[in-house]
């Protein structure tokens, strides 16, 4: 069975058919889903997914580009959550500076102090990165954050960075987008990575891989992703799937879970 360990199933493009959708999961393959929070009211929507799925477990944590208005209480808020037996990470957490807002003094702070909370109660993270590759770095070098663990989400950067992380104990997140024809760099970066240091994704609904490209994801599509990183690696689909399957586990350390 495949494990997706990020999803966004509480977003609007699945308000349509979401309950249909997740019910054929298990019948198509999906055996295990984490549901990302990537600000308050989406934190509050993952952690009833879960909540209402018997295989769908959840993150609390607020996106880089949600923390504008994020306030002390809101952290006292996901310290109170991240205490749910389903919720196995603090994130999406991180900096994007793709767009001007919110200011970068505004997420690095919050990037700073959601770190803290991960350390403060004791659960990995999931590092969101986008055109800020040495901020995030030296933040979490300066937080010491190979103590506390987890995945850099849909890692974007060189072969380089990718072995700073790697030697951190950090796994890497890899979607749809290796197996878009213009991603040599990432798929450079599954070459060489040690495969079990490599986690399935699809941040759906984005990224989806080709022939969807363009489309809603949803992870009946990791199929595509798998079937890359088998070629990739000169491995079979399924033993990419069962590698991944036990990284995602200790991911989120979920050996007391299921």
């Amino acid at each position: 069975m495949i494990f997706d360990t990020h999803t966004h199933y509480d977003d609007e493009a699945f308000d349509c058919d979401r309950d249909e959708l997740l019910q054929k999961m298990h019948q198509d393959g999906i055996g295990c889903i984490v549901n990302i929070g990537a600000g308050v009211s989406s934190t509050k929507e993952t952690v009833a997914l879960s909540e209402a799925y018997d295989f769908i477990y959840a993150t609390v944590g607020v996106h880089p580009s949600e923390v504008a208005d994020l306030t002390d209480a809101d952290i006292d808020w996901l310290r109170e959550l991240a205490k749910r037996e389903k919720v196995l990470a603090i994130g999406e957490i991180g900096l994007d500076y793709h767009y001007d807002e919110p200011e970068k003094e505004v997420q690095i702070k919050w990037f700073k102090r959601q770190l803290e909370l991960a350390r403060e109660v004791n659960l990995p993270v999931c590092i969101h990165s986008r055109d800020a590759a040495q901020d995030t770095l030296e933040i979490m070098k300066a937080a010491h954050s190979e103590e506390i663990g987890g995945v850099i989400h849909c890692f974007s950067y060189s072969w380089d960075m990718a072995k700073i992380y790697l030697d951190m104990g950090f796994y890497l997140g890899i979607g749809g987008v290796v197996t878009f024809k213009n991603s040599r760099k990432l798929k450079e970066v599954v070459e060489k990575a040690p495969m079990e240091q490599i986690v399935l994704e699809t941040d759906a609904p984005y990224l989806s891989p080709e022939p969807y490209r363009g489309k809603r994801n949803t992870s009946l599509n990791l199929k595509y992703v798998v079937e890359q990183i088998a070629e990739l690696k000169g491995m079979t689909s399924d033993e990419v799937i069962q590698i991944t399957w036990d990284n995602a586990r200790k991911l989120y350390r979920m050996d007391s879970l299921v």
